[in-house]
């Protein structure tokens, strides 16, 4: 940060009184910020205005990026602090370079939760909230061999952005599986989870390969909606497909029989549950030291915000799903996961 935005971040945080140890939550402002622009984030918004109205809350605002930039986000967050936002739940746009920034803006007082990825430990987030991103791959691609039935299983894999955390673990989940079943990774094609890229390598892929591959497991929101159209511009293709995520092309595909299944996230209930967890560190709460938290690749303090396969039996109740892993994980939360006196 700069000279002026210290001062300022200051200045913001003494008035609103952070330096006490325990806060109201009338006076808790949270931002919500994603590492970019992307349509899985979307949920965050109503999931932290519902959380401001549900918990007493002064704001819990979604602020987004221009671009997918940790230069982007970096500056963002130093300008939310400036405005006197004091608790943030982030994806880190690099698991190790956002570090950095977290750690300011934990030194002035402000909580940090990991949302939806995770920063490589050592940070100062308390703790990571997101899908477990292995298990979730390693599910889907288990239910797509499934749907394959007998003869060859040649799979090709679609997935997200390298410098996203979760993509190297969806990778070697899909690979694990597969390996499991007998199956083949016949192609991984990454750093597609934006409309141009995946349009372009998905369609030019299954037009010199639809011959090729058996089946298609995608593992980012993006690449899902692209596949999910390819398949029905092909027709009767054979080549079975489960997605990720809960887009109408992706669901209506489902239930048209183009698309096997998709594996649902939890993006609103890592914004509701995230803002709960910042106001209660906010207000003097502590994460209790046994704690039961999980591991990945990347940190030991991961919490699975849940995942659900929706398949045609159940695509017109899949939001239902999702509401019932945020009332999961809400439920007990607190004796959990903190110690508040």
């Amino acid at each position: 940060m700069t000279n002026s935005i210290y001062a300022i971040a200051i200045a913001g945080i003494l008035s609103a009184g952070a330096a006490t140890s325990a806060l109201a939550a009338d006076d808790s402002r949270f931002g919500l910020v994603p590492g970019g622009p992307h349509p899985y984030f979307a949920a965050w918004e109503q999931a932290g205005v519902d959380a401001a109205a549900d918990f007493g809350l002064s704001a819990a605002e979604y602020r987004v990026p221009q671009k997918w930039e940790l230069s982007q986000q970096n500056q963002l967050l130093e300008s939310l602090l400036s405005q006197g936002y004091n608790g943030f739940l982030i994806f880190p746009g690099d698991p190790v370079g956002a570090v950095s920034t977290a750690e300011e803006l934990s030194g002035f007082g402000a909580p940090i939760i990991a949302g939806a990825g995770c920063y490589k430990d050592p940070s100062p987030a308390a703790f990571c909230l997101g899908t477990d991103t292995g298990n979730s791959a390693y599910i889907g691609t288990k239910e797509l061999i499934k749907a394959m039935g007998d003869g060859e299983k040649r799979i090709a894999h679609f997935t997200g952005f390298l410098v996203d955390p979760n993509t190297q673990l969806r990778i070697d989940a899909v690979a694990r599986a597969a390996e499991e079943e007998g199956a083949t990774v016949v192609q991984v094609i990454a750093d597609i989870d934006a409309p141009e890229p995946a349009e372009e390598k998905i369609n030019a892929y299954l037009a010199a390969n639809a011959g090729n591959v058996d089946g298609i497991i995608t593992t980012a929101w993006v690449p899902a909606v692209v596949a999910a159209n390819a398949l029905r511009k092909m027709g009767d293709s054979g080549i079975k497909m489960v997605g990720i995520d809960h887009d109408e092309v992706v669901i209506q595909a489902i239930k048209d029989g183009i698309v096997d299944g998709t594996m649902l996230q939890n993006p609103y209930g890592q914004g509701y549950v995230g803002a709960f967890a910042l106001d209660k560190l906010r207000s003097g709460c502590t994460v209790s030291a046994d704690a039961p938290f999980g591991s990945n690749a990347l940190t030991d303090k991961f919490i699975d915000s849940g995942t659900a396969f929706v398949d045609a039996s159940d695509a017109d109740t899949y939001l239902e799903a999702m509401r019932a892993e945020t009332d999961r994980l809400l439920a007990d939360f607190e004796d959990k996961y903190l110690t508040c006196s």
